[in-house]
């Protein structure tokens, strides 16, 4: 497969500290799949320039419920 080809189909993996953000892309990219791996507050217009076919969010230590829980910007 192409590079080209890999390019056209690309992931963003937002990391909000999740150990497993490493692996994630890894196994995204193993299905020929082009992955990068951005903070979760990564500037909008960054995460725009990539123009991602999918997003994924990767978990972090915080619940969803505390009060201070990182958000993507």
């Amino acid at each position: 497969m192409s590079s080209d080809i890999i390019h056209d189909q690309n992931i963003l993996v937002l990391d909000f500290g999740s150990q497993y953000s490493q692996l994630i892309a890894r196994r995204i990219r193993e299905f020929n799949v082009y992955s990068e791996i951005l903070p979760y507050n990564a500037p909008m217009e960054k995460i725009r320039a990539y123009k991602p076919k999918g997003i994924v969010l990767s978990g972090g230590p915080s619940s969803v419920y505390d009060k201070d829980a990182p958000l993507p910007h």
